[in-house]
């Protein structure tokens, strides 16, 4: 059975994800933003929260964790190339190593740009990704630490799962990201239809997150940087590198 994937909306536009297995009963929070909803979450369902998964050392992401950890005491997860910033770990992690939530095997993915150590966690059997702030919901995370091409090389890792995977991201971000995907792409029919209904779920109240990879392969502009239509709708030529087009695409998203 897959796992079953709560979205938390916390603070003011971030998300923490819960991940339970039934079979195992075991349950992880990906991200720690804020405790209160995220032990609301698990109170009403009566799930005991048994591992962590931090993403990346940003605060909006673990400020949260003490608080969650003195209801429940979970193992805690994050990258080893950070663990000097990062929270107490139970557990340091690099690319390629497996964490377990019950019987459900995931791999970590070295996705730095955002941060330098920053990691994806992906579930295959279950089909989803948590991206934290690498890929995003019809954008990425602004270049803080890393380089152009680092964010990049890490974009096209996650392009390359499976297009039926649900990509989990950590903001409410999408309205905006939209909007200059039109900017760049504004013949995109599939981007145009996206939009609208990103507009209908705000004014509902819903979230746009989760999102599943094959519509971010057909509407997000960052991980379109190697169609020729790209290039030239940035001033650059058709042969220009996938690479140099993103860091182009990603430096006027900066200035949008």
């Amino acid at each position: 059975m897959p796992l079953q994937v709560l979205t938390i909306p916390c603070l003011s536009d971030n998300y923490a994800f819960v991940a339970h297995d039934p079979e195992s009963g075991e349950t992880a929070v990906i991200d720690v933003p804020e405790a209160a909803p995220i032990l609301a979450a698990l109170q009403d369902r009566g799930w005991r929260a048994d591992h962590v998964l931090l993403t990346h050392h940003h605060a909006d992401h673990v400020q949260g964790l003490d608080e969650l950890l003195a209801a429940h005491p979970a193992r805690v997860v994050g990258a080893r190339a950070d663990v000097h910033r990062l929270p107490p770990l139970d557990l340091a992690v690099s690319e390629g190593d497996e964490v377990m939530i019950g019987a459900q095997r995931g791999t970590v993915i070295a996705v730095p740009g955002h941060t330098l150590g920053h990691v994806a966690f992906h579930f295959p059997q279950s089909r989803v990704a948590f991206t934290g702030d690498s890929l995003m919901a019809l954008g990425c995370g602004r270049v803080f630490e890393g380089t152009m091409a680092q964010m990049w090389e890490s974009l096209s890792k996650l392009a390359a799962l499976p297009a039926d995977t649900l990509i989990c991201s950590g903001h409410e971000y999408t309205a905006a990201n939209g909007r200059f995907a039109l900017s760049v792409e504004p013949g995109n029919a599939a981007l145009q239809a996206r939009v609208g209904d990103i507009t209908r779920a705000r004014e509902d109240g819903r979230p746009t997150v989760p999102s599943e990879l094959a519509l971010e392969l057909a509407t997000n502009p960052f991980l379109r940087a190697a169609e020729p239509a790209l290039a030239g709708a940035v001033g650059l030529g058709a042969g220009t590198p996938a690479a140099e087009v993103f860091a182009e695409l990603r430096g006027r998203k900066d200035r949008f």
